[in-house]
């Protein structure tokens, strides 16, 4: 009896030097996985490109075929599956050259920041990385890319000087300041559905040390903590980044003795200044939240300053805290696992005239919440501001609430030109 057709007995691959994984094969299951559970993705096959001529090989084989196509570096932003289609990961990819001098990083398409946080650290720069070392950073980039040192230097879309695309008819081009400008201003914040990114070339900033860490306090303080928190930030200079967060630690050996197991407030900080400096501007929260549980706050350098992020399940921005919100997430935290209230501002909100479309800069505090609790979207919508960003944006079916009005609209042209019959549409595309 014969098998039945499948598109993978059709697409070839001439030329590609990566390994290549079919379903049913050793590999496939592996390399097809998502960081997001709930995206079960089964590609035709999978190509782990060791090139940019790989990659075109596979763009162009997919094209041919008329199949989706999708590229997956470390999975950590992969929201829509990629059925019956060609998905390459580039995580081979992952070149990192630092020019200290210029304080310039290039990097490859499948670099993720732990290794341009240690090639930049030896001459004390920094990238304007994520709160996980593990995220790639093309894709964190490319959706705006919100860091610890954002306030004091902004987005890390914001800092790309130029980048390499592969774009969907198979050039390969560079988009800067004097070079397709009109793609270079999309790329920084308006996702990766214009062509595959297969370098990119950013700032890094003098970065020598920087006093950070979690102080922890009982849950009992959460409402005095907030309270005190959403008008501390409006005397907060650029050089601290804060959240608080609300919630469950685990029960096992690796969690502190002092707040293993237990409902907690959690006060992230990272300050790029001096340790000193930094508790006198904590002090008003300190106070406010009453004794400490544990202080692991000290000073160090930035690579080791590991500040964890948290899952989402829902996001909501804000441009004023009123009381009405502070009650609700108190209220929330009985049930969800993780609340994180975090401070935006600083020089995210102060864009050059040449920004990409990072949008909703005039947030001030963004709130994400691990857990689906009933009734909160409700209940926080009415002080929301509306908007969302697109690094935390799991619903492709939303992202043009990721920009303004303006910025979509340009974002739709710019796919136009460079994109016109929608090769790229899997995930976060302009329509």
């Amino acid at each position: 009896m014969s098998q039945p057709y499948s598109i993978q007995d059709e697409i070839r691959l001439p030329g590609f030097t990566g390994t290549v994984h079919l379903p049913g094969e050793p590999g496939y299951d592996e390399a097809r996985r998502s960081l997001n559970p709930a995206v079960d993705s089964r590609p035709a096959l999978i190509a782990e490109a060791q090139s940019v001529a790989d990659i075109r090989i596979a763009l162009l084989a997919a094209r041919a075929h008329g199949v989706p196509f999708a590229v997956q570096a470390t999975g950590h932003g992969t929201h829509a599956p990629c059925d019956g289609g060609v998905l390459v990961r580039t995580s081979a990819m992952a070149s990192v050259l630092v020019d200290p001098a210029r304080r310039i990083a290039r990097v490859g398409a499948g670099a993720r920041w732990s290794e341009v946080i240690a090639a930049a650290a030896p001459f004390g720069l920094a990238p304007l990385s994520g709160s996980a070392p593990s995220v790639g950073v093309t894709g964190y980039t490319l959706g705006g890319g919100l860091g610890w040192l954002g306030r004091r230097h902004g987005f890390a879309a914001d800092s790309v000087l130029r980048a390499e695309v592969l774009l969907a008819d198979g050039r390969h081009v560079t988009a800067s300041p004097d070079s397709h400008p009109e793609l270079f201003w999309a790329l920084r914040g308006g996702g990766g559905g214009f062509g595959v990114v297969t370098s990119l070339e950013f700032r890094l900033y003098p970065v020598p040390e920087v006093y950070a860490g979690f102080v922890y306090f009982p849950i009992e303080a959460a409402a005095r903590t907030l309270e005190a928190y959403r008008t501390w930030i409006d005397d907060a200079p650029d050089e601290i980044s804060t959240a608080v967060v609300l919630k469950r630690m685990p029960d096992d050996e690796q969690v502190p003795v002092a707040v293993r197991g237990r409902h907690v407030v959690l006060l992230k900080v990272l300050h790029a200044g001096t340790a000193e400096e930094a508790r006198r501007l904590l002090a008003p929260l300190f106070l406010a939240a009453g004794p400490a549980l544990l202080d692991e706050t000290r000073t160090t350098t930035y690579a080791a300053a590991a500040m964890g992020g948290t899952p989402n399940r829902h996001m909501d921005m804000f441009d004023t805290v009123p009381g009405e919100v502070v009650d609700a997430l108190v209220r929330a935290s009985e049930q969800a696992q993780t609340i994180e209230i975090r401070h935006w501002g600083g020089a995210m909100s102060r864009p050059g005239p040449d920004a990409g479309p990072v949008s909703h800069r005039s947030t001030r505090l963004s709130v994400i919440v691990d857990t689906v609790v009933p009734g909160l979207a409700e209940e926080l919508r009415p002080y929301a501001n509306g908007g969302t960003f697109l690094n935390f944006l799991a619903d492709p079916s939303r992202t043009a609430a990721a920009y303004t009005g303006a910025d979509y609209g340009r974002l739709r042209e710019v796919k136009r030109a460079y994109d016109p019959d929608g090769f790229f549409r899997v995930g976060h595309v302009t329509k």
